[in-house]
């Protein structure tokens, strides 16, 4: 006769009791780093670590020695007042000088002869105390055209007493504005997006650098903006 077998018989496990054939797959094995090559690897780690503080303890000194620039910026020493002496003869009129007490910085004072244009003018761009911009421009031949190009187009708003006179204002409604000034033979725009405060002091020490001038001779040809 046949001797059956149960299903659950089999190899017999440890200490000789018969496995079941659910528990025939052996645990995972896991990995074991020798011992040396476990040192090796840490102090591949710690040399890294060390040789990256070595760097940086090399290269702090060399930073702190050598600060960045301030967020001002690089201000150029434009003396204003010298390099309108020197225009003066080819402008034919003496180019304002304003004197604003050193609040005013200027980052370029030129003479335009006005080849593109056809309005030869004097040109000085100021940085104001608050960090905005204003640029000069000074012509005894301006003409409407000229002068909507200078102001972009903008149209009047108003006007404004500074330096007791009345300057015109223009503002083109997204910051950028203009106060124009026709005195004394010549026509004087300030434009930027300068707080109205700011134009106003430069337009004072405009006039009174006007005012301390030579009488201006305008010739029969030029026009200045009534």
């Amino acid at each position: 006769m046949q001797e059956t077998t149960s299903p659950n018989s089999g190899q017999p496990g440890p200490e000789g009791q018969p496995r079941s054939a659910g528990s025939s797959a052996e645990p995972p094995v896991k990995p074991v780093i020798p011992a040396a090559a476990a040192k090796r690897a840490n102090a591949s780690v710690i040399g890294m670590i060390i040789a990256l503080v070595l760097s940086i303890a090399a290269f702090l000194p060399v930073v702190l020695m050598n600060p960045q620039p301030r967020s001002e910026g690089y201000r150029p020493d434009i003396d204003v007042a010298s390099v309108a002496r020197n225009a003066a003869d080819v402008a034919g009129f003496t180019p304002v000088a304003p004197d604003t007490g050193n609040a005013f910085r200027a980052n370029y004072a030129r003479w335009e002869a006005g080849t593109g244009s056809g309005v030869a003018a004097w040109e000085v761009g100021y940085l104001t105390p608050k960090g905005s911009f204003i640029g000069l421009v000074q012509t005894r031949s301006a003409n409407p055209t000229w002068l909507l190009q200078q102001t972009k187009n903008a149209p009047v708003t108003g006007s404004r007493n500074a330096g007791g006179q009345e300057w015109e204002l223009r503002d083109t409604g997204k910051g950028e504005k203009s106060m124009v000034l026709a005195y004394r033979g010549t026509t004087v725009i300030l434009s930027g997006a300068a707080q109205l405060d700011e134009f106003a002091t430069l337009a004072d020490a405009v006039v009174k650098s006007i005012d301390s001038s030579p009488t201006v001779t305008v010739s029969p040809s030029a026009s200045a903006t009534p």
